[in-house]
């Protein structure tokens, strides 16, 4: 490919709308551009990304015995109702009206409509396993796009759904799609790590996410290398193992803490830290507010909180009114000390001893508390997020957290849009039996953006080689002053080519300069530069994507180093 017959524009300034690396970097080099919130078009330079990409899915879900099909982006309601999930799904549901005035959406995934697909299709226990996958658009009405294709409203997706005739055969399947996620990945060039991870609106008994690791994921992970164990922070488990109460050492005494409603603000009026504190939040329950308390430095957990008996799902904070009617006393002043609510304590609690909590009477809170005198010593929970140090569930080592980008997410539905939607086969006892579903996806465009978040420098994007739109970029320089120039690039370029190399002929009519930001800037991993002064000793300027510096080659040097 010839740059001056591309139609590729390079911007040098940052996008103000751009706010991660990725964004920028996209739309500096060319890859995107923006048509409305949360939409982009996808140019010749970001569409031969987003093919290798593309590739690489398609071959290891093939590999891995699945079928791809093409469903419809635009979706009847029927269907959703049938599932029950037209009205639960949300406004991130796109809903749309035909001609005739019926109701349809734009696909946020595509469970109805494959399992339509299978109650048809599918008669006997004889035609299972069976996979089917597409590459396809989808769309969800985000309500505040950002950070480019990473959230944006509409994007491509491989997305896959395995059907078996009981969880044993389930599971295997699982296995499969497992196994070619990691094979997808590593193939990608990717540093990646599979962790265990909530179900959320897709549903299921066990799901697992895939996570390219970068500074800027807005997932954090928690990991030990210790035990292999890997865990999506909303999922990653605390335990009670080897809490002990300690005993109490400080009389329980109520101070004045006048407008002090946070642990912050309490931690500097009383001098203490927020570890010597505990909060207590009350939530909607079924049956009226329940108080769920935890150490001062602990962040709630609502995925886990909001599966507990007796509280509300999805987790909903109790109003202003509710909590004075229920406890008294406003927010920030609520303790455990007396409280007539249902409480549920946090496992890290029960290791605390004199600490410090609201005293249920505005602009007050107790001091020296300790269960088992002041606070009946009850049973425990797990309700908070995990923090860097806690020990793995499996008790060997401690966890670490970083953050991650989530780019695939597989789970193992069961029977939950099966059994909705009557998908049943003749089993071998000749009974209809509900059939047991896998679903498997993979954000296409989304790891376009994660692989230039963790592969990046000042200068622009450095594609792991899998991902990178050329092979090699030639860098003439002068070359519409120079024959000798022009005539081995010509060369050079067809050599190359002919060999099965892509490369990008940069013939524009622009100062060296220019040509060595844009290499840069574009990310392609290999560089040959010819010049009069290489020509006259023989020899091309070579220089990697990765290196910091250029070497001079013989020609056959390079050829063979490619």
């Amino acid at each position: 490919m010839r740059f001056s017959q591309f139609g590729l524009t390079t911007l040098k300034e940052v996008p103000a709308d751009a706010e991660i690396v990725s964004h920028q970097l996209m739309l500096r080099a060319g890859l995107i551009r923006r048509l409305a919130s949360g939409l982009f078009t996808w140019m010749p330079l970001g569409l031969r990304v987003l093919r290798k990409v593309e590739a690489v899915v398609r071959e290891e879900m093939d590999r891995a015995g699945a079928l791809e099909l093409l469903m419809p982006a635009v979706q009847p309601a029927e269907l959703w109702q049938e599932s029950e999930r037209w009205d639960k799904y949300g406004p991130l549901l796109l809903r749309m009206t035909d001609r005739h005035n019926r109701d349809y959406c734009f696909g946020p995934t595509h469970e109805e409509v494959i399992t339509d697909v299978a109650r048809r299709e599918l008669r006997s226990y004889k035609q299972l396993p069976v996979n089917f996958y597409q590459i396809q658009t989808k769309f969800r009405d985000e309500i505040r796009p950002r950070f480019g294709v990473m959230r944006s409203r509409e994007f491509i997706m491989k997305d896959a759904y395995s059907f078996d005739l009981d969880q044993a055969g389930l599971e295997e399947s699982y296995a499969r799609m497992h196994t070619a996620y990691i094979a997808i990945f590593e193939r990608l060039g990717l540093k990646f790590r599979v962790v265990d991870a909530d179900s959320g609106e897709i549903g299921g008994s066990r799901s697992q996410e895939f996570h390219v690791l970068a500074d800027s994921g807005e997932d954090a992970i928690a990991y030990s290398d210790e035990d292999n164990y890997a865990s999506n922070i909303e999922t990653a488990s605390t335990s009670s193992e080897g809490i002990n109460t300690p005993a109490a050492t400080a009389q329980m005494e109520k101070v004045a803490t006048p407008g002090v409603r946070t642990i912050k603000a309490l931690c500097d009026f009383l001098n203490i830290t927020a570890s010597d504190t505990l909060k207590t939040l009350i939530v909607e329950g079924a049956d009226g507010p329940v108080a769920l308390v935890l150490r001062g430095d602990h962040d709630l957990n609502a995925i886990k909180a909001q599966k507990l008996p007796g509280v509300s799902s999805p987790l909903t904070m109790a109003s202003p009114e509710s909590i004075v009617k229920a406890t008294g006393c406003g927010p920030g002043f609520v303790g455990p000390v007396g409280l007539d609510i249902p409480i549920i304590y946090d496992h890290a609690t029960l290791g605390m001893g004199d600490f410090v909590c609201g005293g249920n009477e505005k602009d007050t809170h107790y001091t020296g508390v300790n269960f088992g005198r002041d606070v009946e010593l009850a049973e425990s929970v797990d309700i908070r997020n995990v923090v860097a140090g806690d020990t793995t569930p499996g008790g060997k080592g401690s966890l670490c957290i970083t953050r991650g980008i989530e780019v695939g997410h597989i789970f193992q539905l069961g029977t939950q849009y099966s059994e909705a939607m009557e998908a049943t086969v003749q089993n071998p006892d000749g009974k209809n039996q509900v059939m047991s579903m896998g679903c498997y996806g993979i954000g296409i465009t989304r790891i376009v953006g994660a692989a230039i978040e963790q592969n990046h420098d000042d200068a622009g994007i450095i594609w792991p080689a899998p991902l990178a739109p050329f092979d090699v970029v030639l860098v003439p320089i002068n070359m519409r002053r120079s024959d000798a120039v022009k005539e081995a690039a010509e060369a050079l370029y067809t050599e190359l080519r002919e060999k099965g190399f892509e490369v990008l002929l940069d013939d524009r009519n622009v100062r060296p300069g220019v040509q060595f930001a844009d290499a840069e800037l574009i990310g392609i991993p290999h560089r040959l530069v010819i010049s009069e002064r290489g020509l006259a000793a023989g020899e091309l300027e070579y220089r990697h994507r990765n290196d910091s510096e250029s070497r001079d080659l013989k020609r056959e040097e390079a050829l063979e180093l490619l």
